[in-house]
């Protein structure tokens, strides 16, 4: 099983940044894809976007193309996504997900690849 901790939220004013963490562990880091979910209040989760832990291939929601960046490091087990130029409607917790999959869990689909682990989440909150 994989173990995702979610941190670098915060309150930032419209137009600022952020840099969001996703600590990983596991004996077998077993998961293909890491990426972000966010659902903001009242709303269904959304993916955000993604990176291939093998190639680095990365996607991205259209709503964010151009402002956030995904990241990994894998001699420290992390992964980043860099938020630029953040809007009001970025507001929303943030959840980190990878591809591994178990029985009973949620999963949701992003950019053809299913996510079923997920953390605790990290509230970005985006407003004057």
């Amino acid at each position: 099983q994989v173990q995702l901790v979610e941190s670098g939220g915060g309150l930032v004013q419209p137009g600022g940044s952020l840099r969001l963490s996703c600590a990983t562990s596991g004996p077998a880091l077993n998961y293909y894809v890491i990426g972000w979910f966010r659902q903001a209040p009242g709303k269904e989760r959304v993916g955000v976007s993604y990176i291939n832990r093998s190639d680095g291939s990365t996607y991205y929601a259209d709503s964010v193309k151009g402002r956030f960046t995904i990241s990994r490091d894998d001699t420290k087990n992390m992964v980043y996504l860099q938020m630029n130029s953040l809007k009001p409607e970025d507001t929303a917790i943030y959840y980190c997900a990878t591809d591994y999959l178990a029985a009973f869990t949620p999963v949701q689909y992003m950019g053809g690849y299913t996510f079923g682990s997920w953390g605790q989440g990290t509230q970005v909150t985006v407003s004057s």
